[in-house]
């Protein structure tokens, strides 16, 4: 394979990294993992092998998350893994270990300061930089650097048309970076910038490339999807980027997540609910319920306007799943609060819920707010929450029984004794897989087939193939 370099000022020795090998670690959301596969995109386009084994790869790069307390010290200690790698020449034949993502935008010096064996610091404006710091490493020739790239947050400049994703029968597309929403708690303008929609054409032809590769089942992700549009096109463009994509001929399942209510709109309702590709599933975080609470995290919701946008949605499409976030334990968050909150899941009965346990951000306004709720009160609230949703969810799957539906398989569990899959009702990664069991020949991965519920629990549901 030919290696170009455009600029032919450069000094950077291209051909030192010819058939060098890189193992990608990507940490975090879906949105990450298209970072992920863009960056491996551009490597590989330049003659640097992908492998799957920290002890193949001359090449370490770690895409971290930095989101929240929990997704830190996941990212922390896989960079440390991987640097023992780079450190035990007798373990691997790792020369250099780069960190990008969310947590090096974040905190890129204090990651040059505490782990000093990270080579290349890439922020989120950096991703498509990757191969210029591969290549100035091997330029430095023994002498140590550490390159860092972390000035600006946010770009969609490396996004790719021609990617190809790592996952299996499906395929997210990554329609805007950053987010201009500002919740007290988030920390993610900081770290991804203001919300910046990609041009539609090049979204129409990722998802025309997707199809020609085998990818079916496209997800549209950003991080508040129903912005779309709103800085490029002055109009909230989702609804009309749907109709593009389901044009083209074999996508034939359109699924979005990452929906704010406020930018669920009567077009959007109806385009989920009328075009025959759009799944009957949408994810909408609402984080709480309680209209003081959601006006001190500084969302833009009442509890009034999402009764209306749930209460719209299951009058136009009956069979919608309604996936929601909520978070317990913000500051000052009052027992009355709460019980708000409990209540108003009660009553709605979501088909899917996540719940998560405040963590204090740096630099979020609610970092410094007061009173702090106590980490056992906290834990107790998301305890009482989850026990509420298991309980609905129990209830909804119970009425599943001998229903049929279409399913995706995807894998197989680790005992070879069932196939996992998705029906629409489940969303790649973040939802609970069905076990099925194959009545006759053996199932295709990524193939779809009809399936028969004959089981239920808690959260999961049995089905065999008919």
């Amino acid at each position: 394979m030919k290696i170009e370099n455009e600029n032919e000022n450069d000094n950077i020795c291209m051909n030192d990294i010819f058939n060098k090998s890189l193992m990608m670690v990507s940490l975090g959301c879906a949105k990450n993992l298209v970072d992920s596969e863009n960056m491996c995109y551009i490597v590989q386009q330049n003659g640097i092998e992908l492998v799957f084994s920290p002890e193949e790869a001359n090449i370490i790069v770690i895409n971290t998350c930095g989101f929240i307390e929990s997704a830190k010290k996941e990212a922390i200690d896989k960079i440390l893994e991987m640097v023992e790698y780079k450190n035990d020449n007798s373990k691997s034949k790792c020369e250099f270990v780069i960190v990008t993502g969310c947590l090096a935008q974040r905190y890129s010096k204090e990651i040059k300061e505490q782990i000093p064996e990270v080579d290349a610091i890439l922020g989120t404006a950096a991703y498509g930089m990757i191969l210029d710091a591969i290549s100035e490493l091997y330029n430095v020739k023994g002498e140590k650097k550490i390159v860092i790239h972390a000035e600006k947050a946010g770009s969609i400049d490396h996004l790719s048309a021609n990617r190809r994703p790592t996952t299996r029968g499906y395929a997210y597309i990554k329609v805007a970076e950053g987010c201009s929403n500002r919740c007290s708690y988030c920390a993610i303008p900081g770290i991804r910038g203001d919300f910046h929609s990609r041009p539609m054409e090049d979204l129409v032809k990722e998802a025309a490339n997707l199809a020609e590769m085998g990818y079916y089942e496209v997800v549209l992700i950003a991080q508040d999807t129903t912005r779309y549009g709103l800085d490029i096109y002055g109009r909230q463009a989702l609804p009309e980027l749907i109709r593009l994509i389901s044009a083209i001929e074999k996508i034939t399942f359109i699924r979005i997540l990452y929906c704010y209510v406020d930018g669920i709109t009567n077009e959007l309702i109806q385009e989920i609910k009328e075009n025959p590709k759009v799944v009957h599933y949408i994810e909408m975080p609402i984080q709480h319920a309680n209209d003081s609470m959601l006006l001190r995290m500084n969302r833009r919701d009442t509890q009034a306007r999402i009764k209306e946008v749930v209460k719209s949605l299951r009058k136009e499409i009956p069979d919608i799943i309604i996936r929601t976030t909520v978070m317990v334990g913000f500051p000052g968050e009052t027992e009355e609060e709460f019980v708000d909150l409990l209540n108003f899941i009660k009553k709605t009965k979501f088909d899917l819920l996540g719940c998560f346990v405040f963590s204090p951000e740096e630099g979020t306004p609610a970092y410094i707010m007061r009173p702090k709720i106590p980490k056992r009160v906290a834990q107790k609230r998301y305890n009482d929450i989850m026990e509420t949703q298991r309980d609905i969810v129990s209830r909804k799957n119970s009425k599943k029984i001998n229903r049929k539906f279409q399913i995706t398989i995807e894998s197989a569990t680790d005992d070879g004794v069932f196939y996992l899959g998705r029906t629409y009702q489940q969303a790649p990664e973040i939802d609970p897989m069905v076990l099925v069991v194959a009545t006759k020949e053996p199932l295709e991965y990524g193939k779809q087939y009809w399936i028969k519920v004959i089981a239920t629990s808690e959260y999961e549901l049995t089905g065999v193939t008919i």
